[in-house]
């Protein structure tokens, strides 16, 4: 495979549905009521499943891109705070960041100067390609999640 399909693969693997659904299509419908639904104590409701994932996403986006930036305290730094209701804005707000945050790695993957199999210079130990796969994979299993919460709380059709 040449290079520029290979960055496509990324990218579509990214943004789109390949084995898997987008977030965008596994949150579509949700009902406003339901976001911070647990199905069983214990389980994650779908609201702290898309603050996980967005706050993991902008840590590796921000490791990528900012030498001084500081990873949340693991493991409560990576997930949201407790509350009972999500406002309309609070979940507008969070997908909105993570549609940001996906551009960004859009961005890295097509810009055709970084070598994406080399070592990220501030970070002296991973690459670009393993920090990309690592969002690929968690969004992935996240967003799996939120369809079983989903089918769990009788919201997903």
């Amino acid at each position: 495979m040449n290079e520029k399909k290979f960055r496509q693969e990324l990218v579509n693997t990214l943004t789109g549905e390949n084995a898997h659904l987008s977030l965008e299509s596994a949150l579509k419908n949700l009902k406003p009521n339901s976001r911070n639904v647990q199905p069983s104590t214990g389980l994650h409701s779908v609201w702290e499943q898309l603050e996980h994932i967005r706050i993991c996403q902008e840590d590796i986006v921000q490791y990528i891109l900012d030498p001084n930036w500081k990873s949340p305290e693991w493991p409560e730094g990576y997930w949201s705070k407790k509350n009972d209701k999500v406002s309309d804005k609070e979940w507008d707000n969070s997908i909105l960041k993570f549609k940001e945050d996906i551009q960004k790695l859009v961005n890295i993957v097509k810009d055709e100067s970084i070598d994406l199999t080399s070592i990220i210079p501030h970070t002296k130990k991973h690459t670009y390609l393993r920090e990309i796969l690592i969002v690929i994979d968690h969004n992935s299993y996240h967003t799996a999640q939120i369809i079983i919460t989903r089918k769990l709380i009788g919201d997903w059709k």
